[in-house]
């Protein structure tokens, strides 16, 4: 009842109040953000949703617009010089994801479930596959943010995703939100430039 129903209601409500609520620190993000570097103010990417439909997450623009596109931050050679000084305290703060509550309004993610995965990250979307993660809606925050976020490695996040999905509850769901604002508090498992170096358990976004 609770996953079919009444998540999606909670869901709505929470992006919803969100958005109201912190519209005062989300338009200083934005003037913050045009005043730090030339470009837009949010950046879209495709990703992959509930049943492997594809669809734009809303992020605020951290990185410069000459940016190698479609390119995963840790895959470029020297990600902090693409990242812009505004972006850097963006992504250690987690404050870029904030746009996101769009995506939930709209229906195209939740407040907790896996992290949507890139379009073309294939090895981690057929790891999914194992574990039926790819089955629900992608989630702003999830396991892995309380376990692990950046440091994991592919087959150690598709595990805890399906851990996630098994045991998918209101209980689960509030120890993932709270377990979040205490990893964000910390700046735990984020790693500019780097991904996978955690092997044993926790997950990523």
């Amino acid at each position: 009842m609770y996953k079919n129903f009444f998540k999606r209601g909670i869901d709505f409500v929470l992006s919803l109040v969100g958005l109201i609520v912190l519209a005062i620190p989300i338009l200083i993000i934005m003037l913050l953000i045009k005043i730090d570097s030339p470009g837009p103010i949010f950046f879209k990417k495709k990703r992959v949703g509930k049943n492997k439909e594809h669809f734009e997450i809303l992020k605020f623009r951290t990185m410069r617009i000459d940016t190698p596109k479609e390119m995963p931050t840790h895959l470029l050679e020297n990600p902090d010089y693409f990242i812009t000084k505004v972006g850097k305290f963006l992504r250690k703060t987690s404050l870029d994801e904030l746009p996101q509550l769009i995506n939930i309004l709209t229906g195209e993610m939740a407040v907790i479930g896996p992290r949507p995965a890139l379009w073309n990250q294939y090895d981690l979307i057929e790891e999914r596959d194992k574990y039926g993660a790819n089955d629900i809606r992608p989630g702003l925050t999830g396991w892995a943010q309380i376990n692990g976020r950046d440091e994991l490695e592919i087959d150690v996040k598709a595990q805890l995703d399906g851990y996630y999905v098994e045991n998918e509850s209101m209980l689960m769901d509030l120890k993932c939100f709270f377990g979040t604002i205490l990893s964000v508090f910390k700046s735990e498992g984020v790693v500019e430039g780097g991904t996978g170096t955690l092997k044993n358990d926790g997950e990523t976004s």
